[in-house]
């Protein structure tokens, strides 16, 4: 066990390799599935100005700051989310790319809130954005691609829903009933905790404005047949890819960050027994706001955080088995096990030479015996181990998963390994 004294502050986490190896598997998924949507990857500073995130962020961001002064005596903070940073670089760089921008990130946030089920204090996020496109096909493409990040996990329809909403619904709203404009963001904040306050919390809230709770109850259960235009076109792109009944319309959502203006949504488990998985929507102004009217394009974007993933995946068992499987012991593709002492000269020259194919070898470092070898071979994952013997250079060639075994000449083992009829993955 570790020093008591040194364990990690509350919020953080470690990572030895198992769970490195599962926190991977979640960064490898992910971008395979932004590649194949044509994303490339970026990357920003984990710290950047304070100023940054207080310009447009809006709600409790600003209360969940790691913030500090540096030596330099200037007011810097290490990162909460990464679309701030993604709007800022993409306005310095944004004429060096054609146009619209697909863009992914992954990268660990800070955020000083207390920590519990599927929130942490530190987290890695897996941002995807669109820059530059104002159409609905942008949003709709952004949310495929959300969805697919989830199949690829091994999750299936009817495991998740996306809900998606639509902020300018609410602005037509608030506007019909009379809320300033310089207090919309405070409607708007009540709404997006009208799931988490309790009812007479809530009712306290909307009391300043005059309004009932029931009433807001009701508009978000039945609301107006095509009040968002924007969902009925982003509903039609995603039913032409078969991925509509992965969605639906859910008023209730509204995204806190004060820089989303448009469509919005949140993807959940479908028991609601965690929190959200993931969230975004349009951020049309965000760009222009950072860069002082420099750039001014359109953008749309994610943000799927690894901490809910990872106990959702727990709780889903297909997701899971996928998962256990892609997590089985496979750290080299042959053992070099060691027979005959004498013959150590031979075994680290033909490990150079079989990791110069691009094979990945592993060997004993010490004396051990040959049985003890050849277990700690089957538990790396190993497929083959080469015995080195005095036999040699004659060796004999173990296949570990086939549980087979032929002697075969120094000469003939690489023909050996490359024409295996079974081995996909070995020296890729």
């Amino acid at each position: 066990m570790p020093d008591a004294r040194f364990q990690p502050l509350p919020g953080f986490r470690d990572f030895a390799p198992q769970e490195c190896a599962a926190r991977n598997y979640l960064f490898d998924a992910w971008k395979r599935v932004a590649k194949r949507y044509g994303f490339v990857e970026w990357e920003g500073p984990t710290i950047e100005s304070t100023e940054l995130y207080l310009k447009k962020s809006g709600g409790e961001l600003p209360t969940q700051l790691f913030r500090f002064q540096d030596q330099g005596e200037r007011d810097i903070t290490v990162r909460p989310e990464l679309t701030a940073s993604l709007g800022r670089i993409a306005a310095a760089y944004q004429r060096e790319y054609t146009k619209p921008l697909k863009w992914f990130e992954i990268g660990s946030c800070f955020r000083y809130e207390k920590p519990q089920k599927g929130r942490l204090r530190e987290f890695y996020q897996f941002n995807a954005d669109i820059l530059g496109e104002s159409e609905a096909g942008a949003d709709a493409e952004l949310i495929a691609l959300a969805i697919d990040c989830m199949r690829e996990l091994g999750f299936r329809e009817g495991d998740f829903i996306v809900r998606l909403s639509d902020r300018e619904v609410w602005l037509d709203y608030a506007a019909k009933h009379g809320i300033p404009e310089d207090r919309t963001g405070d409607f708007l904040a009540i709404v997006d905790k009208f799931e988490r306050d309790r009812p007479e919390e809530c009712q306290r809230k909307l009391d300043a404005f005059g309004m009932k709770r029931e009433d807001l109850v009701a508009f978000i259960e039945n609301p107006p047949a095509d009040c968002s235009p924007r969902y009925s076109e982003v509903l039609a792109e995603l039913d032409a890819r078969g991925l509509a009944g992965y969605v639906k319309l859910d008023l209730s959502v509204v995204r806190g960050l004060a820089y989303y203006t448009g469509l919005v949504f949140e993807i959940f488990d479908s028991g609601r027994s965690l929190r959200a998985v993931a969230g975004g929507g349009r951020y049309n102004t965000l760009v222009k706001a950072l860069s002082d009217g420099a750039a001014d394009m359109p953008a749309t974007g994610f943000a799927l955080g690894d901490a809910v993933i990872s106990h959702l995946i727990e709780q889903c068992p297909h997701a899971k088995a996928l998962r256990d499987a892609a997590l089985q012991p496979n750290t080299c593709d042959i053992y070099l096990a060691l027979a005959d002492p004498a013959q150590r000269p031979a075994l680290l020259g033909l490990a150079s030479a079989l990791r110069d194919q691009g094979y990945r070898v592993d060997l004993p470092l010490s004396p051990a015996k040959l049985g003890n070898q050849l277990k700690r071979a089957e538990k790396q994952g190993a497929r083959y181990a080469v015995v080195v013997g005095e036999e040699y250079p004659q060796l004999e060639l173990k296949n570990l998963s086939a549980r087979s075994s032929a002697t075969v000449g120094i000469d003939e083992l690489f023909a050996a390994l490359a024409n295996d009829p079974e081995e996909e993955t070995i020296s890729e």
